[in-house]
């Protein structure tokens, strides 16, 4: 948790609250680690980090979609701020398809 909020001060995003949220908690099988955090605007933000060895596809990041959607109907609000942090290559259709959607990807 110490490496993605120093990640995230660096590039300027601060949240007063950040919790880890289990996958399973979503009913997810998926070896992510997930946050959920509040920006120092009042705004939900959800931070998504995925390291692998792997390629990440097209398919993967529908996935991570939906683990958004699920996500966000269990704390029944809108999260407005996507951030996904990744250490594997991302394929270029899944990176489009994101930032598409707002979500903010970086690539470590």
């Amino acid at each position: 948790m110490k490496n993605v909020v120093d990640f995230l001060g660096h590039n300027r995003i601060i949240c007063k609250t950040l919790s880890q949220i289990s996958p399973s908690m979503l009913e997810s099988r998926k070896k992510v680690d997930i946050y959920l955090g509040v920006n120092l605007k009042g705004y939900y933000c959800s931070v998504f980090a995925i390291t692998k060895k792997s390629r990440i596809l097209r398919k993967e990041a529908e996935e991570l979609l939906e683990l958004h959607s699920r996500l966000e109907s269990n704390n029944n609000s809108k999260i407005n701020n996507k951030y996904l942090l990744i250490q594997a290559p991302l394929c270029s259709k899944a990176k489009a398809l994101l930032e598409e959607l707002d979500w903010k990807v970086w690539q470590l």
